[in-house]
């Protein structure tokens, strides 16, 4: 007898299980329900649309609801709100949302793929038109008309997440003046502080007024005739502006799921099990509104990514189609273009794993994105975690104008197979002059934490180096005295790494020496030179580069 399948949500989970669906079921029945408009849409591409750089409205529409029932003999129906679950029965109940009746509709077999909704925090006038929030295509031809119409000049964004911060840049790129309000020290928060400084300072030298540690507190009607709103931050100051775009996150929307009394946890997620199910045994879920594993600290968290709910619609298809397949997981590998700069990200950040109680090191290197001879080679800032252990690799982030999405996506292949040093030193990559280097990155990063983890030199971070100036040591600076002259760690010796071998009855035997350089290379050679001449000494990891962008000295 042929499976009747119902799958709520039309977007990147639920499209996808029911193309594979079908693909597995000729015969199955397969009903799809989107309460919007669209289905298979790129709501990941909302915000470049709204920038201009996609061009035409059309192209966002992956697949249309009459494709999807031609190609692949799907009952597609938008503009239909499922409203209510009936377990003891096995039916939806499902508004038309063009004419309002409600009717029920029998499965054999449920997925859940709802989505995530933008919170709208209970903040005084955000009721206000002229502000918005990004979901769909609805949002974006909202936003769209309303900056047309006012002849938009300036916008506010409230929120540095990745929404936010794509939306500022592309506000930005369409030509209005562009204010990010921020409530933290920094944007982005799955990154390390020290790592975000170069996206601080690109987004301030592209003009963007860049507001940390700041909160909305009102939203008013602007006093000027010409301006939409007044924004009022909680330090009394406040900006006027056209349109103002919230960006402060998602929530799941997991009302269906909590109503029916499956399973969900504090925030709203839907808790399902390694095969997508729910608490229900004829109930999937995927997508923004479930709860998944971290796969470093086995923790359970909620990762709203494209990726990972697309490949959720595909396994939890297999487990309906009878082909049981396992879900190991959301490593969180993410990636976002700031005007000239990318930044990446895999596994777990310095803040989850000491939330999570869990022992690791860190190092920070520097390398250039293709070989440097070659012209257009750009610094990549590249931040590796690891068990002190057995080096097993517990996550990464990067930062630079060319190279960090495939080095972070390599990194994010080796975590997802229990990847370690020597598998990053051992990988055979690309390489020709324009691309990489005969040692890229990854490699470097993995020889990088080989030499820490076989004592061949002892490394420090750039939050050590007080505590240990404090306790007598001292700082050696081995670049060539033009970079020391440009700026400098205050303290600090200056002898070349050329001269070093030369001058080596100018440092003190019986001192411990913090030795750093540009980007941490020459230091470590440094370091070798002196330990084998009986030194004391250990190397600043990530060197002047990463101690001046943590703690904000004078480049």
């Amino acid at each position: 007898m042929a499976k009747r399948i119902l799958i709520v949500g039309g977007v990147a989970g639920g499209a996808s299980a029911a193309a594979r669906l079908r693909r597995l079921d000729e015969n199955a029945t397969i009903v799809l329900f989107e309460r919007g408009p669209d289905v298979s849409f790129a709501n990941c591409g909302l915000p470049y649309y709204l920038g201009g750089e996609i061009k035409e409205r059309g192209k966002l529409l992956v697949q249309t609801p009459q494709k999807l029932a031609a190609n692949l003999n799907l009952d597609v129906r938008v503009r239909f709100e499922v409203i209510a679950i009936l377990r003891d029965k096995k039916v939806i109940q499902v508004r038309n949302l063009q004419t309002n009746v409600i009717y029920e509709e029998a499965y054999d077999t449920l997925i859940l793929a709802p989505g995530a909704a933008p919170i709208i925090p209970p903040i005084p006038g955000i009721e206000k038109p002229g502000i918005f929030s990004l979901r769909n295509l609805v949002d974006t031809d909202r936003i769209h008309n309303w900056v047309q119409n006012q002849q938009g000049k300036k916008a506010v964004v409230v929120g540095g997440g990745f929404i936010g911060l794509e939306m500022a840049e592309q506000l930005k790129i369409r030509g209005l003046e562009v204010a990010l309000i921020q409530r933290s020290g920094q944007v982005l928060d799955p990154f390390d502080p020290e790592m975000i400084t170069p996206i601080h300072e690109e987004l301030i030298a592209k003009g963007i007024d860049l507001r940390l540690n700041r909160q909305v507190v009102r939203f008013e009607d602007a006093s000027s005739n010409s301006k939409a709103l007044k924004v009022v931050l909680d330090d009394g100051s406040s900006i006027e502006a056209d349109v103002v775009i919230l960006g402060i996150g998602v929530k799941p929307e997991s009302h269906l799921a909590s109503d029916a009394k499956l399973e969900v946890n504090a925030r709203g997620a839907i808790k399902v099990n390694d095969y997508l199910c729910t608490s229900d045994p004829c109930i999937y879920a995927i997508g923004d509104a479930i709860e998944v594993t971290d796969p470093i600290t086995r923790n359970q968290t909620q990762v709203p990514l494209a990726g990972p709910a697309n490949r959720q619609g595909r396994i939890v298809a297999d487990n309906i189609a009878g082909r049981p397949t396992r879900y190991r997981g959301t490593l969180g590998t993410a990636i976002l273009r700031i005007f000239d700069y990318t930044t990446a990200c895999t596994g777990a950040n310095a803040k989850t794993l000491s939330k999570a109680g869990i022992t690791f090191k860190t190092v920070y290197l520097h390398p250039n994105s293709h070989a440097g001879y070659y012209p257009g080679a750009h610094p990549i800032s590249l931040k590796v975690l690891f068990s002190p252990k057995d080096g097993k690799i517990l996550g990464a982030q990067a930062v630079g104008k060319d190279g960090a999405d495939k080095r972070i996506d390599v990194i994010a292949a080796s975590i997802h197979h229990g990847g370690t040093m020597d598998d990053l030193v051992d990988y055979e990559l690309c390489y020709a002059p324009p691309f990489g280097s005969a040692k890229d990155p990854v490699n470097l990063a993995g020889m990088v934490i080989q030499n820490n983890m076989n004592h061949l030199v002892e490394i420090i971070h750039w939050s050590e180096v007080e505590a240990r100036v404090q306790r007598g040591s001292k700082l050696l600076d081995v670049r060539e005295p033009k970079e020391f002259e440009a700026g400098m760690i205050p303290g600090a010796l200056n002898i070349s790494l050329g001269q070093l071998r030369a001058r080596l009855n100018e440092i003190d035997l019986s001192t411990d020496w913090i030795v750093y350089c540009q980007s941490g290379q020459r230091s470590y050679n440094a370091c070798r030179i002196l330990s084998q001449h009986g030194y004391k000494c250990c190397n600043l990891s990530g060197a002047y580069k990463t101690y001046s962008a943590a703690t904000g000295i004078s480049k």
